[in-house]
């Protein structure tokens, strides 16, 4: 599978809790590198962040270029954080448009370098 390397700097504000319980983020990122663009995001999170165990799911929508490809893409997000935290992050399947129709793979966060796989 292709790889490619981005960056992203990211706006996150809180905004009005959907759940009981939750808290709610509304997002933006400026994406750099081989996935260049910006997106669009909402972030669901539970748990206690301060205490080093939480959880969080998000949906972002990708307008850009991954490799020179360009189109739309949805990104979805899994994580949680406890003594070894886990994060899943790839396209979701069916979302692309333009050229980036079909795209599907994971990306990999080491703090906001970015390794996607496609």
């Amino acid at each position: 599978m292709p790889e490619t390397k981005a960056a992203f700097t990211i706006d996150l504000k809180p905004a009005e809790p959907l759940l009981e319980a939750t808290g709610r983020f509304d997002f933006t990122k400026d994406w750099t590198g081989g996935m260049a663009g910006t997106s669009t995001g909402l972030m669901l999170s539970a748990g206690d962040p301060q205490a080093g165990t939480a959880g969080y799911v998000a949906l972002e929508v990708f307008r850009g270029t991954v490799d020179g490809r360009d189109g739309t893409v949805v990104l979805q997000q899994f994580g949680t954080m406890t003594d070894e935290s886990i994060l899943y992050y790839e396209f979701v399947p069916g979302s692309g448009t333009g050229q980036l129709a079909g795209l599907v793979g994971t990306l990999k966060l080491d703090g906001h370098d970015v390794t996607v796989t496609y």
